[in-house]
């Protein structure tokens, strides 16, 4: 992790939850909103490992909040172990595969949802599941599948990937 790289993923990120609560909260598909902030986070995070990703999904989860006027801290409550997670399943897959985007971006997802509902009932703000689960989890999920590639590749371009340093063992 280079100091340039840190300094480009703040911007990114921060650039990223100002669109995110202007832009792309608005937008709705059946009850689902895009979550254009976990998709760049789940992208950094493949892209340089996981305490990258555990950095810069603190720092993400805090923008929003900040963002929002939301609760300060509940994000980052979330996006942390996302990007964390993120970040060490980029490290068992290989660069090359095309699924390591779409696995990460679905899972992240789906932990978001579950990890925010259970977090909004422990501090007293209840849903009901099936609205949770049927209602917002499923739609924001195909929204963010939608966005997982496009973002993947700009992010790519942004933050290119470092070839791997090859050794070889010498049997005597």
């Amino acid at each position: 992790m280079t100091p340039a790289d840190a300094l480009k993923a703040t911007g990114l990120l921060l650039l990223v939850a100002l669109l995110q609560v202007s832009w792309a909260t608005p937008i709705e598909v059946g009850s689902g909103h895009p979550d254009l902030v976990l998709v760049t986070l789940v992208g950094l995070a493949l892209l340089r490992g996981p305490l990258f990703g555990t950095i810069a999904g603190f720092w993400a989860g805090l923008a929003l909040d900040v963002a929002s006027l939301g609760t300060l801290g509940l994000s980052s409550l979330l996006l942390t172990p996302a990007g964390y997670w993120a970040g060490r399943f980029g490290e068992g897959t290989t660069r090359s595969s095309p699924y390591p985007p779409l696995v990460a971006v679905a899972l992240g997802t789906v932990w978001l949802g579950l990890g925010s509902a259970i977090v909004h009932f422990m501090l007293g703000e209840g849903a009901s599941a099936s609205t949770v689960l049927g209602g917002v989890l499923v739609p924001t999920l195909a929204l963010n599948l939608l966005l997982a590639y496009p973002v993947y590749r700009l992010l790519r371009r942004i933050f290119p990937v470092a070839a791997r340093e090859r050794r070889e063992v010498i049997l005597v």
